[in-house]
């Protein structure tokens, strides 16, 4: 029996092509600024709900049962806008902002959270903020560059998809950049 901890997360992955190719874009914009940047591989984009971190088999398997009582539709999420944390001026992560199914995501989230609580994981006290990640700013390398691109692309619409299951991801870090995979999945009922 495994008895190390299992570095894990819980998110809502974003595997639409369309979607995910217009955050390639945004990201080789970026990039191209010349800004000491990590990308966000685009097969590891998600919203992260709860970073679990370093969790043993059995509060992991009393966190699968915490997800499966989780009661929710399946809903629609439109992405638009583009920011920083945490502000244009120390800009550290770059998002892609999240403008219709807040309020689902929030109502799955006041679900999770208390049940999380009861386990023994604290509440991110800077509260729930769902949004996509789409690179991490290493330094202040090209700072004047970065910011003229990320005033540009502020206002990009990039689109929708169905949001229809919450996953449980174990997350395994290698030299070429973490391996996220699927040990759970609740499906959203469908409307």
């Amino acid at each position: 029996m495994q008895t190390q901890g299992i570095r894990s997360f819980i998110a809502l992955d974003i595997d639409d092509k369309e979607l995910l190719n217009k955050f390639a874009t945004i990201q080789k914009k970026v990039h191209n600024t010349g800004a000491d940047l990590k990308l966000v591989e685009l097969k590891n984009i998600h919203i992260t709900f709860k970073f679990l971190g370093e969790v043993n088999p059995i509060t992991l398997d009393k966190v699968k049962e915490g997800m499966d009582e989780i009661k929710a539709s399946a809903f629609d999420i439109k992405f638009e806008e583009v920011g920083t944390f945490p502000n244009i001026k120390r800009p550290r992560v770059i998002w892609v902002g999240i403008k219709k199914g807040l309020t689902e995501l929030q109502k799955i989230n006041d679900q999770l959270d208390p049940k999380l609580r009861q386990l023994g994981f604290v509440s991110d006290r800077k509260g729930f903020s769902p949004h996509v990640t789409i690179a991490r700013v290493r330094s202040g390398r090209n700072k004047k560059e970065l910011n003229d691109v990320l005033t540009e692309v502020k206002s990009t619409q990039f689109g929708s998809m169905q949001a229809g299951y919450l996953r449980l991801k174990k997350s395994t870090l290698t030299p070429e950049g973490p391996i996220y995979t699927t040990i759970h999945e609740v499906k959203f009922n469908t409307p």
